[in-house]
């Protein structure tokens, strides 16, 4: 890496300024896209450490049935804490990886990123807070899969989707959502269906478009 990239992830990651700039001869910054062929899914085990520089990808589980759910996304200035466990641990990834739109990737190859690790307090402090943070977001998913209802989770997603000023206009599939909240398809269009036929909602084409929150809030405290 040149000075000029290597000053580029440092702003992103600030934690990597203790590195020395003789350090990161085996560092690379590439570009990847949706289009791009990767490996990244259960059972893989990585040579580098990565950290997203710009973009965003989506980390998610399959069902033995097929069904997706969404774990999380990492985006500018995070990594897959999935991904440091992975590394950290010498186990296989535990999950699969969708590059949602073009992004800049910082690549370490793992036996230097374990020697910075070793090396380096604010690196680790940077990777074990971003596992506790991610970790506490995904009980919280775990959560609401368990123990909340379909109609309330996808209630609470518009919700939280959604911005002023109405009507607000969310740019999504039933598939789409479907993967976000780990269910099929047809459980989705069910509830969409009553909630546009209760006025919350207006569906079209690929777009969902929140009408009345109040109503889609009323789902909400039922179930609290």
């Amino acid at each position: 890496m040149n000075t000029a990239q290597i000053d580029r992830a440092i702003r992103l990651f600030p934690c990597f300024s203790c590195v020395p700039h003789g350090q990161w001869n085996s560092a690379e910054l590439v570009t990847v896209t949706p289009a791009t062929p990767h490996a990244i899914r259960e059972g893989h085990l990585f040579q580098h450490a990565m950290f997203i520089v710009s973009g965003s990808i989506r980390v998610y589980k399959i069902s033995p049935s097929g069904r997706e759910i969404t774990l999380y996304r990492v985006q500018g200035g995070e990594c897959c804490v999935l991904m440091m466990a992975s590394i950290l641990g010498e186990t296989e990834y535990e999950a699969n990886v969708s590059i949602e739109a073009e992004m800049d990737v910082l690549l370490i190859p793992v036996e230097q990123f374990r020697d910075w690790m070793a090396a380096f307090k604010p690196v680790r402090q940077f990777i074990y807070k971003q596992i506790i943070e991610r970790m506490t977001r995904v009980t919280g998913l775990l959560e609401n899969v368990a123990f909340n209802p379909v109609p309330y989770r996808i209630a609470d997603y518009l919700i939280s989707h959604s911005a002023l000023p109405l009507p607000s206009t969310l740019r999504i599939t039933h598939e789409q959502l479907a993967v976000e909240l780990g269910t099929s398809r047809e459980v989705v269009s069910r509830i969409l269906k009553d909630f546009a036929n209760k006025e919350a909602i207006a569906l079209s084409r690929g777009q969902i478009s929140i009408l009345n929150p109040g109503i889609l809030k009323t789902v909400l405290e039922k179930h609290m």
